[in-house]
């Protein structure tokens, strides 16, 4: 079916982006294996995006920093005594050491391992053993860590190696509009889960650029009964969806939310957890028994109504399709997030240093924490307590859970990966709700013949 067809079934309350052009794309497996490739990809596309990284409210203090690694680099993060955030590549000017190996901390300097030279938090040099031995001249005053343009948007922390680099408002085109008005920056994290995947990213990216997958990967189990419910009250037919794609190159996909009209039991019957979202919301599942259709617009309705009084401001800037549907947005290349009217599913995938079947995953989820709701957050671990302590988490796959979702996603990607190597491999055949995933390999391509400015 024609996209435009599919939009022709859509509710007219659902925002919409300019249209695209989509080039079709076969996705050849040694783009998913080759070192070639991959090096391709780091020198033309790693190094001129914006990339999420950190997150403004783990550096509360000036001295506080942040450090992640994408592919090769090690990334530093540093809050400033003016409060703003510098980012510097992690490594001494002096012989190349890193100067930190933890993932976070605080400093009065920053101290190389290897010669003791000191540098202060806004990159400058303060101190060198033996200044008087250095036929140049001492090195303070002269040498600077290597700054990185970093920019913070809904309270995360941004970096592109480019200097020659857009904004990131430029760079992120409609999607800032969009999330700018939840204050995603107030919002709390209540899971921090990484590991080592063993697949290309862009298995990852692909999975998450369509929604073909999720009546098979994610179908529900068990008894016939349960298998005609929308438990999630998230309704995943390609025909109600809206898939749309911004100049940018960024994706977003529409699903209609806190809704049980398609599938619901064979009694009429709301399912679980929608039902306990509705009475959550001072409406009585009871009441919608047949008529599924209408507990979408009873929960807008009642969101629109209780929201402001229950801590949840924000409310009253979002359209009413917010208030129940499921956003899901790609940002070119490697960030995926499902973003709910009460939370948001933080999915990366970041290159391995040196091995193209690998890549660092990981899954967060964020959520607002207004006073006098409910003491546990919802997320895609269950109900988290909302003063909880949440470490962040790093194992091999299979070493622990990544949640429900994400490990039935996982079960797939390896086997995958394996696929694209063969020689039987000769290329995708898409349908066109993967047309995302056409897009995101046509603009690596762009990037690295160097037609995207």
């Amino acid at each position: 079916m024609a996209e435009q067809e599919i939009h022709k079934n859509l509710p007219s309350d659902l925002p919409d982006w300019p249209q695209q052009s989509v080039r079709a794309h076969k996705l050849e497996g040694d783009r998913y294996s080759s070192h070639e490739f991959a090096e391709q990809e780091w020198e033309h596309v790693w190094t001129k995006v914006w990339l999420l990284l950190g997150r403004e409210d783990e550096l509360p203090n000036p001295g506080d920093w942040q450090q992640e690694e994408v592919g090769r680099e090690s990334i530093l993060m540093v809050r400033q005594k003016d409060g703003s955030i510098k980012a510097f590549y992690n490594v001494c000017q002096h012989r190349g050491h890193r100067l930190v190996s933890d993932d976070k901390g605080h400093v009065r300097r920053f101290i190389c391992p290897y010669h003791s030279w000191a540098w202060n938090p806004d990159g400058t040099l303060d101190f060198v053993q033996d200044p008087d031995d250095f036929p140049d001249g001492n090195p303070c005053g002269k040498l600077l860590l290597e700054e990185i343009a970093c920019e913070t948007f809904a309270g995360f922390i941004w970096i592109n190696m480019d200097s020659d680099c857009v904004s990131l408002r430029e760079y992120l085109g409609p999607v800032w509009g969009d999330w700018e008005v939840y204050g995603i920056e107030n919002w709390k994290r209540y899971v921090a889960k990484t590991t080592v995947a063993p697949v290309n990213w862009k298995v990852v990216m692909d999975n998450f650029n369509e929604s073909y997958h999720v009546n098979t990967v994610h179908r529900p189990k068990g008894a016939d009964v349960e298998k005609l419910r929308i438990h999630s009250g998230v309704d995943t037919s390609h025909t109600t969806s809206r898939f749309d794609m911004a100049d940018e190159g960024h994706g977003r996909m529409i699903m209609l939310g806190g809704y049980a009209g398609p599938a619901i039991d064979k009694t009429g019957v709301v399912g679980e957890p929608l039902a306990g979202i509705l009475r959550e919301w001072d409406l009585d599942p009871a009441d919608f028994t047949g008529r599924g259709e209408a507990t979408r617009e009873a929960l807008q309705q009642a969101r629109r109504k209780l929201g402001p009084g229950r801590g949840y401001d924000y409310f009253d800037k979002l359209n009413d399709s917010q208030l129940t549907d499921a956003y899901h947005y790609t940002l070119f290349p490697n960030f995926a997030v499902s973003l709910w009217v009460d939370g948001f599913h933080f999915l990366r995938a970041r290159p391995h240093p040196t091995d193209p079947e690998k890549c660092l995953f990981d899954n967060w989820w964020y959520a607002p924490d207004p006073e006098g709701v409910a003491d546990a957050a919802r997320t895609t671990a269950g109900l988290v307590e909302r003063d909880a302590v949440v470490e962040h988490e790093i194992f091999e796959p299979g070493e622990a859970s990544m949640g429900l979702t994400i490990d039935q996603d996982m079960s797939i990607f390896p086997a995958q990966q394996k696929g694209m190597r063969s020689r039987g491999y000769k290329g995708a055949y898409l349908a066109g709700q993967e047309s995302r995933v056409s897009r995101l390999h046509a603009l690596i391509d762009d990037y690295i013949a160097g037609r995207h400015s």
